[in-house]
């Protein structure tokens, strides 16, 4: 089960997480590669240009009965200058930090470096379970003659792999799971709650703030962050506990046009952001406050429209805003224009930077979902029904008028309703919009999609 690979049950994955093993070195030696290859799926960003991999990627692994969790950092650059590389640096650091084993990886074809001996200097100072994995070594029984200088590096025997063909990796796995703990704080620490979370996948524009979002929520600096957008190009996942309760946050690569999805790295993290939203339970669409709505906010918020997520929109940057006591109204007026197709969604004024009513956001965000999973019995939808046909009766078409028999909910996220009548070309949108509103006013699901499946009575269903 992957964490980060916007596939699976976020309940189960939050579940299982538990030791961790990192995989580091320096740009550009097939770190994340070999973390496809482990993980067995492709969820790391993988790219011939060297710092692709951006921030931390976690994937559920297991070998021989043994399971862990499998961190992907950016590549390491211990003296450089460089903001971006700086920032990678220290989320490296901190995958160091959390990791019980940690696997450096080399390349064989540029060689020992002098950035591969600092970043092993690093690696002995952590005190952590070390190995070392000469990655690109293609040929099957060829040990080149320049493998064995890295055991200079003094990090024990080096494991020969190709993480392209897969030659190597059951040694190297070998090792790895002889050197897991059998027992791990997070472990010990879980109770039954765990299966009780919430996932909830940040959306929206890139640079609208939601990586700083979640910074302030977990209180450290979970994601990079800067100003230049498009910065977060992976979706990340942070569990964090709020007031007793359990989330687990999906921050998601800014969404770009298509026009401008013009690099391959940009393609795959378009495809990882819309699985985030698929592996949600809620998505909190961020809107810049000052740059306002715009056609791609429309695309990302349909997205999750079109696929009956509980959602809250969320205008960031509101701190930022010169404002009068008329000047939220004027905003949200314009809001309930913009997205008309999804009315049922809340608005919150927030700022990721002060923390802002990011209290306010959390309320949304559990009230959204517990409207998305609401059951009703049958019998009360019934009820409804037989109200609310008598108080507008169905309409006619050629002398023919639309009966409605029965209904029954079928499913939930979104609440799903089926119900039966005697023509399907008689139950026009315009009714099934009115029995949409009877069913949000009678049970209270004013902040949730509903879906309405007209069926024929007799056709089987």
């Amino acid at each position: 089960m992957l964490i980060n690979s916007g596939m699976g049950e976020p309940k189960e994955t939050a579940r299982k997480k538990s030791r961790l093993v990192a995989i580091v070195g320096r740009p550009n030696v097939g770190k994340s590669s070999l973390f496809n290859k482990i993980t067995g799926r492709r969820t790391a960003i993988v790219e011939d240009s060297p710092g692709v991999t951006r921030d931390r990627l976690y994937g559920q692994a297991e070998w021989n009965g043994r399971e862990f969790t499998l961190i992907d950092t950016g590549g390491l650059e211990p003296d450089t200058k460089d903001l971006i590389l700086s920032k990678m640096l220290a989320q490296a650091q901190v995958a160091i930090l959390s990791a019980d084993v940690i696997i450096m990886v080399v390349d064989i074809r540029t060689g020992l470096t002098a950035t591969d001996k600092d970043i092993a200097r690093i690696l002995l100072k952590s005190g952590k379970p070390l190995l070392l994995c000469v990655n690109k070594c293609d040929n099957i029984g060829d040990t080149p003659p320049d493998f064995y200088e890295f055991y200079n590096l003094g990090l024990g025997e080096p494991y020969p792999v190709s993480s392209v063909h897969g030659h190597g990796t059951g040694d190297l796995l070998d090792a790895v799971a002889a050197m897991l703990p059998e027992k791990t704080p997070i472990e010990n620490e879980r109770d039954e709650n765990d299966s009780e979370i919430t996932a909830v996948a940040i959306i929206g524009k890139p640079n609208a703030g939601k990586s700083s979002l979640i910074n302030k929520i977990a209180g450290e600096e979970r994601a990079i962050v800067s100003d230049i957008a498009g910065t977060t190009r992976d979706a990340l996942d942070t569990v964090i506990t709020r007031n007793g309760e359990k989330f687990l946050l999906i921050d998601t690569a800014g969404l770009r046009r298509k026009a401008r999805v013009t690099e391959n790295i940009e393609h795959y993290s378009v495809i990882r952001a819309l699985n985030a939203v698929d592996r949600s339970d809620v998505a909190v669409i961020m809107i810049d406050a000052e740059v306002g709505f715009t056609e791609q906010d429309s695309k990302i918020a349909g997205y999750a429209h079109d696929n009956g997520k509980a959602s809250v929109i969320a205008v960031n940057k509101w701190d930022l805003i010169e404002k009068d006591d008329k000047t939220m109204s004027i905003f949200r007026k314009k809001l309930a224009v913009d997205f008309s197709f999804m009315s049922y969604a809340p608005y919150v004024f927030i700022s990721a930077e002060t923390g802002q009513r990011i209290d306010k956001l959390f309320e949304l965000i559990k009230t959204t979902l517990t409207q998305n999973t609401t059951r009703i019995s049958t019998g009360r939808l019934n009820d409804m029904l037989a109200y609310a046909t008598s108080r507008v009766q169905p309409p006619t078409d050629r002398g023919k008028r639309l009966k409605l028999y029965y209904i029954t909910q079928a499913d939930t996220k979104p609440p799903t309703f089926v119900v039966f009548c005697n023509k399907i070309d008689l139950f026009h949108f315009s009714y099934q919009r009115y029995i949409e509103n009877q069913i949000r006013e009678a049970f209270g699901l004013d902040m949730t999609p509903i879906k309405i499946i007209p069926r024929e009575r007799g056709d089987g269903s």
